[in-house]
């Protein structure tokens, strides 16, 4: 006889509920937490979501969400003054009661020249073609979900990435947004390292549902390889527009923020 749903997602959260206290919870927020909307400023973090991760810190070794958002938007968002916040795709760490992030320096020293940048490609073609720009401090995001031809915005913003990458600069495609970063190397696996170290957590989480969360996959399976973790769980949040890796990589997959929010309530009812 097959286990039930309830009695499968509790056994798949084993390795962090047998011992909270050793555990990490990681998660994006975007598409995770918060469903995707047509423009970033419009997302929103459902209070029983917030509640959830608020019982979770209490419990758990090390809470944490780890976005592309600025650690202090982040924060804002989700709304939880007790867990940290790994923002700028882990360039930034904001700790618990802290009132500002710190900043890997390097990174935050090409703020300037990623705004100059963004800013340059502000053209008149780009506003006929509702590309909105997102000013993230050293990263700039330019989105083009809802736009009135998502192909010819696509098109002109391929042109842009590659001036981008003449530049200096790196880019990186999500979903319906192209960011453009300083060449430094952070990203969300680097984040979830960083935390696992401090934390000394013997067991991780990590939920996610685009390209970028793959990082944070692979911070595990690195961990787990050198022994600096005895278990990880790898949950995949399946989308339409999500990369099917995320499926294919995840010990366990949930659909949208309804499934994820499953595994939160999970982790804080065992």
């Amino acid at each position: 006889m097959s286990a039930s749903p309830t009695q499968a997602l509790a056994d798949a959260l084993r390795p962090l509920t047998a011992d909270p206290g050793r555990a990490a919870v990681f998660c994006d927020i975007d598409g995770t937490l918060a469903p995707i909307v047509r423009r970033a400023e419009d997302a929103h973090v459902p209070v029983e979501i917030s509640l959830l991760l608020g019982r979770l810190a209490r419990r758990y070794g090390c809470v944490a969400c780890v976005s592309g958002r600025s650690a202090t938007e982040a924060r804002r968002l989700v709304g939880v003054g007790g867990i940290t916040y790994a923002g700028s795709h882990g360039a930034e760490l904001l700790e618990p009661g802290a009132s500002r992030p710190q900043t890997i320096p390097e990174f935050r020293s090409w703020e300037d020249r990623v705004r100059r940048f963004a800013l340059d490609r502000d053209t008149p073609e780009l506003r006929r073609l509702r590309v909105r720009i997102e000013d993230k401090g050293a990263i700039a995001a330019l989105h083009w979900r809802g736009v009135p031809d998502e192909a010819a915005a696509q098109t002109h913003l391929e042109q842009v990435a590659a001036e981008a990458d003449a530049a200096g600069l790196n880019t990186h495609w999500g979903r319906k947004v192209l960011e453009i970063r300083p060449p430094v190397p952070v990203d969300k696996g680097r984040a979830v390292r960083t935390l696992v170290e401090r934390s000394g957590s013997r067991a991780a989480l990590f939920g996610g549902d685009d390209a970028t969360d793959l990082d944070a996959f692979r911070a595990l399976e690195s961990l787990q390889a050198e022994d600096s973790l005895d278990a990880i769980v790898r949950v995949g949040v399946r989308s339409e527009e999500g990369p099917a890796e995320i499926v294919e990589r995840a010990d366990l997959v949930v659909d949208g923020v309804d499934g994820f929010t499953r595994v939160l309530a999970a982790l804080a009812d065992e």
